[in-house]
């Protein structure tokens, strides 16, 4: 596992709820979070890599001074009744402590059939994890959020919202619903003071952060060499961003896409 990212930023005693929170990105989020002093509700549906993330941080608590915690609980975010189901099951700390920050992550690709001339029903099982969980979890939980002093909601959108390959229809569109329900719901919880904000990722390696499938994508020298930062991402990167987005320094930011990508989407690239 790599570092994760040094953080100025002080989340001991709130409550954070990550989705897709045991692998790749999201395990970044739930252990940097966690450090930071956060109570992490991770929510995935792989119990084996939810156990290693709560292993994970037992071990890093002492080299942190973390009095943060790591609450899995496990939910198929394609269903909405195991979606109800999971906050129910984290209803006694939503109650005893209110909810600082959700952070919508978990998301699924399937390009292999969720494509223009694939399998509709794969279409539609990526945006049912992709854009309607997001919807109801934030719907939900809206009234934890809107009786929680400086909450926030962190929607990690992708640049596949603004730039496209080939058989990419099921994610892009995702995508691209992600970042128009980020300002939508920023202006429908203005009133609430709830801030609602997007991550938009670009390639990132994850083969460090992930325990079994899906495998993560091996990038090569050219790939690094491409992006004007010199390197592909990591999800540290993304996690620096969501604890900034999440704190008090970012208390006037709502409705807002940030995009975490190297510099790769105002890049010419024509060959």
């Amino acid at each position: 596992m790599e570092e994760m990212p040094s953080s100025k930023y002080d989340y001991k005693g709130k409550t954070v709820v990550v989705t897709g929170g045991a692998q790749g990105i999201g395990r970044c989020l739930s252990l940097s979070f966690a450090a930071s002093g956060a109570h992490v509700i991770m929510i995935d549906n792989n119990v084996d890599a939810m156990r290693e993330v709560v292993w994970l941080f037992d071990q890093m608590k002492l080299r942190y001074s973390s009095d943060g915690s790591v609450r899995p609980i496990q939910a198929d975010l394609a269903s909405r009744v195991e979606i109800e189901q999971a906050i129910e099951a984290g209803r006694p700390l939503l109650e005893e402590k209110g909810l600082y920050l959700l952070i919508n992550n978990a998301a699924i690709a399937d390009a292999h059939s969720a494509h223009l001339l694939g399998d509709p029903e794969a279409f539609d099982s990526v945006l049912a994890v992709n854009l309607r969980a997001p919807y109801l979890m934030s719907s939900l939980l809206e009234p934890w959020l809107s009786r929680t002093e400086g909450s926030s909601i962190i929607n990690i959108a992708s640049t596949r919202a603004f730039m496209s390959e080939p058989q990419s229809e099921g994610y892009g569109s995702s995508k691209g619903g992600i970042v128009a329900l980020t300002h939508a719901m920023a202006a429908t919880l203005a009133d609430s003071r709830v801030r609602v904000n997007c991550v938009s990722p670009g390639w990132i390696a994850t083969e460090h952060w992930q325990q079994g499938l899906p495998e993560a994508v091996e990038f090569s020298e050219e790939d690094h060499r491409q992006h004007p930062a010199g390197r592909v991402g990591k999800p540290a990167d993304i996690a620096a961003a969501c604890l900034f987005l999440g704190s008090e320094d970012a208390g006037f930011i709502t409705g807002v896409n940030l995009t975490v990508d190297g510099g790769m989407t105002h890049k010419m690239i024509y060959k």
